[in-house]
């Protein structure tokens, strides 16, 4: 019997049954109920087209795609990220009726623009009476200092951003303007991205517009407003405990930016440089998301330990681009919605094309009279942004009333606004949740403003909720505007016959180098310390594959090497209940430096080099602890996991700078360990069981089998773990790798002598060449791993400048 074309499991069938469904129970005001349903349909087809008939299988889809990508998000006060949640079902607005919200934006931007020049330049506004002066001097995010100073370029603004509501007639106002770091295009990238592969047909079918020709225009015109011809431009973020810091990570990489953070930066003569590791190096413009007060301890907060000493006068001089210009932000002031339709006659001489929600400042007696006979309609918000008094969260309606009297100019008063819905899944079928839209315009290279097309929506955890936020519970959606026009397929890859192609990935700030080395001696610290924990558990190779029983002696010694270490305290005893808690201590205990502990600190460390690991690395450290019943078996899951990321970092990172430093950090952690084991398991006079402990704490009992089948001799042992070249666990290998490695980073001078760290790797590896098994004593090894300690904070001295550390040192180079 032929099978029927439209079958339960039809995409067409599915995506009409589902829009059916929820149209017999959406509201009045929802997007979908009140238009047409065919873009609608298209769309919903193409979802059933991978998830078939179950909707929840789409938003796990969705949701894995946005894990992949690397996308996530930190609520204030919490230690750890969460996924960044993603609806599959994107909003969709029709490029007719996008084109208005369009031009409302950039009508919107220029008026904020002209009105922030005009209150830190001539302040007609205010000397004119259409604002306020109490209204611009009582504001925190008002700059003193920067009055008077022309931003570089002439433009206090290049990127904003504006939360907008849908009201139950379709009518679109402004909630709330976004001018100091605006966050969320990265979020809303990435929901491109995520709801992109899910639906893969759907940007071909509908024409959906390209987010990707914003960007290049914002690009452009950071750069069109630098001095030099090839600026070096930068994204300067406060850190990875910033909420928003893995979606900075992502727009420096896509963008092409050199993240950074304050102590990255150096401001000297009038000019600003990145500490990298061949010296400092200028930088143009810094696309900041820091917040201004921050920015330089000299103008502003004399307690920021995150800005850059003599930022502002740099700024100040027209040899550095902020975007945005510190102080922009006071027309985010919800007080300024009050008079942003008088200020759009005054400046514009035209009516607001996107009308800002009703507000009354309370600065006005007659406003704050009406204010305080509403108070029941409206909603009462800081005016300035931060909470007063009255708006405590355990301030009573009296505690209200009293603090606007005594201080009405800390308070407006806005309607209530109901939102318009859209369709969500909500467990296997299409529910209607309320909606914002948050909106990006940027300025170009030529002056002008762009919009994203669509930016990203917030969606409320409530059907009738009536302000929607990112947090628990709560999700986002891809906008996407459509049209009959087909889209031309723009991308941020440059033409290739323009394209000069280089091998040099860039400039390696000092910070990152310190990073990356930290994670190779974190990521072998750990991988070494629970190699010790499994012999010291009985899991050591022996002839017949079984396990091997340590006698006291070696037994001790290896407890000895642990608990010197600090990984635990020294047992009581060695009978194996003690053993098996010092073992438990050793490889849980945060308290102690064991591999939980070790494995946090190289998680901390993936989490601030977003921009430069991969996903799957990214992943791979901010794994949960295993959580196997054995401890053999969490220490199996453990072992797997550091041989997955020893496969990605040698497989799969280009070999530049800051893979050297990364590699760089490995071998001298292994090679102090592997010289500490030999000192303690090698020397004349080891037994048996200390030579095969020796081999199973350097991995190399396979290898010493397959070379010498007739049994275990001590010189034979130490030969192959300390000073054979072609073993990669062997003492010889890893000094012989840091020679190399230091040898091929850059150095300041150009008089071809080594310098001191690249000296101090010569002489460590001639000591071990020419080192003889026979020969080779605790002195000589003592002496190695004092070398090795010297050598690492050699390293670190040239390399890895932070803080105090001289701005011009000999031979700093400034380029």
């Amino acid at each position: 019997m032929a099978t029927q074309s439209t079958s339960l499991f039809d995409a067409g069938v599915n995506a009409r049954r589902w829009i059916d469904d929820y149209v017999a129970r959406a509201p009045a005001h929802d997007v979908l109920a009140t238009g047409s349903t065919e873009p609608w349909a298209t769309m919903l087809e193409e979802l059933a087209a991978v998830a078939s008939d179950d909707l929840g299988h789409a938003r796990e889809r969705v949701q894995r795609h946005a894990a992949d990508i690397g996308t996530g998000f930190r609520i204030i006060g919490e230690a750890d990220e969460r996924p960044w949640p993603v609806s599959p079902v994107p909003l969709l607005i029709e490029a007719s009726e996008w084109a208005g919200i369009e031009a409302g934006v950039a009508q919107r931007a220029e008026l904020i623009e002209r009105v922030v020049a005009d209150l830190y330049g001539e302040g007609r506004l205010v000397a004119e009476g259409v604002l306020p002066a109490s209204l611009v001097t009582g504001s925190r995010l008002f700059l003193r200092p920067m009055v008077g100073l022309e931003p570089p370029g002439g433009k206090h603004l290049q990127f904003v951003a504006f939360d907008l509501a849908r009201g139950p007639t379709g009518e679109w106002r402004v909630l709330a303007d976004h001018l100091r770091a605006p966050a969320g295009a990265g979020y809303a990238l990435e929901n491109r991205l995520a709801v992109g592969r899910t639906l893969g047909g759907l940007a071909a079918r509908l024409n959906v517009q390209r987010h990707a020709p914003f960007f290049a225009a914002f690009r452009s015109g950071l750069a069109a407003l630098c001095r030099r011809d090839d600026p070096r431009i930068g994204l300067l973020t406060p850190g990875r405990f910033n909420p928003s810091y893995p979606e900075q990570a992502h727009l420096a990489r896509y963008l092409g930016l050199l993240l950074v953070e304050g102590a990255d930066l150096a401001a000297l003569e009038g000019k600003v440089y990145v500490r990298t590791i061949g010296g400092l190096k200028r930088i143009d413009a810094l696309w900041r998301r820091l917040d201004p007060r921050m920015l330089d301890p000299l103008a502003f907060d004399t307690h920021s330990q995150i800005g850059v000493p003599g930022l502002i006068d740099a700024y100040a001089e027209g040899n550095v681009v902020l975007a945005n210009a510190p102080g922009a932000a006071v027309m985010e002031a919800p007080a300024f919605h009050a008079f942003m339709p008088a200020l759009a006659r005054a400046v514009l001489g035209e009516p607001l094309k996107l009308p800002t929600i009703a507000t009354w400042w309370c600065g006005g007696p007659d406003e704050c009279a009406h204010v305080a006979a509403n108070l029941d309609r409206l909603t009462i918000a800081p005016a300035f942004g931060h909470l007063p008094l009255g708006l405590a969260d355990d301030a009573s309606r009296a505690d209200l009333i009293a603090d606007m009297a005594r201080r009405p100019q800390d308070y407006v008063g806005q309607e209530e606004v109901r939102l318009s819905t859209m369709p969500v899944v909500v467990g296997d079928r299409l529910e209607a949740r309320p909606f914002m839209l948050r909106v990006f315009a940027a300025r170009d290279g030529d002056g002008h403003w762009a919009v994203m097309p669509g930016g990203f929506g917030r969606i409320g955890e409530h059907p009738q909720a009536t302000v929607a936020a990112i947090g628990e519970g709560l999700w986002s959606a891809d906008v996407c505007i459509y049209g009959a026009e087909p889209v031309a397929p723009v991308s941020l890859l440059t033409a290739t016959d323009s394209l000069h192609v280089r091998r040099n990935p860039g400039t390696l700030p000092s910070r990152v180098a310190d990073n990356f080395y930290w994670l190779g001696r974190y990521l072998e610290r750990g991988e070494a310390l629970l190699g010790a924990i499994r012999v010291l558990l009985g899991n050591s190779i022996d002839a017949d594959g079984g396990g091997a029983v340590l006698p006291t002696a070696t037994l001790a010694r290896l407890v000895g090497m642990l608990a010197g270490s600090n990984a635990a305290p020294a047992p009581a005893s060695l009978n194996r209940p003690a053993l098996i808690q010092f073992a438990r201590t050793a490889m849980e205990d945060p308290d102690w430096h064991s591999v939980a502990a070790i494995n946090r600190n190289a998680r901390a460390i993936g989490e601030g080099s977003r921009d430069r690991l991969s996903a799957d690395m990214v992943r791979l450290l901010e794994a949960p602890f295993p959580t196997q019943r054995g401890m053999l078996e969490r220490a199996g899951s453990l072992q797997r996991r550091y041989a997955a990321i020893v496969g990605l970092s040698a497989e799969h990172m280009v070999r530049t700078s800051a893979w050297r430093f990364h590699d760089l950090g490995r071998r001298i952690e292994r090679a102090a360990a592997i010289a500490r084991a030999v000192r303690l398991f090698g020397m004349p006079g080891a037994t048996v069981d200390d030579l095969s402990t020796l081999l199973d704490l350097a991995d190399s009992q396979i290898s010493y089998r397959q070379r010498y089948p007739t049994g275990l001799a001590r010189v034979a042992v130490v030969d192959l773990v300390a000073l054979d070249p072609n073993n990669p666990r062997s003492l010889g290998f890893q000094t012989e790798r840091i020679a190399n490695h230091l040898a091929a980073l850059p150095v300041l001078g150009d008089d071809e002598m080594a310098e001191a760290q690249q000296a101090q790797a010569i002489r460590l590896k001639a000591i071990v060449e020419t080192a003889d098994a026979t020969t080779l004593d605790v002195d000589t090894l003592g002496d190695v791993e004092s070398r090795l300690v010297a050598l690492s904070d050699a390293v670190a001295r040239r390399y890895f400048l932070q803080g105090a550390e001289p701005l011009r040192a000999v031979g700093l180079t400034l380029a």
